[in-house]
């Protein structure tokens, strides 16, 4: 993906790994999340960004627990976004 790797858990897509960073599925519930600490969108290129997968946090990449809890968020509101997409 956009030269980068994504993450799924039980078929959802939440997640991509990119250049060393790891991005997550946001909402409009969750983005505040990131943006309050200064994360930007996942741009794989000048030109092109999406505003719905967001850098995560280094605070958050270092405790084990909060890194599951995000992960949870982030394939929580995947399963939203999807069954508003049916």
């Amino acid at each position: 993906m956009f030269g980068g790797y994504g993450i799924y858990h039980r078929g959802i897509f939440f997640g991509i790994i990119y250049r060393g960073a790891l991005y997550f599925k946001v909402t409009d519930a969750t983005r505040p999340d990131y943006t309050a600490r200064g994360m930007k969108p996942f741009q794989p290129n000048p030109t092109q960004t999406l505003k719905t997968y967001y850098e995560a946090p280094a605070d958050i990449l270092e405790d084990s627990r909060q890194l599951v809890e995000w992960a949870r968020t982030a394939v929580a509101g995947r399963r939203t976004s999807a069954r508003r997409a049916r």
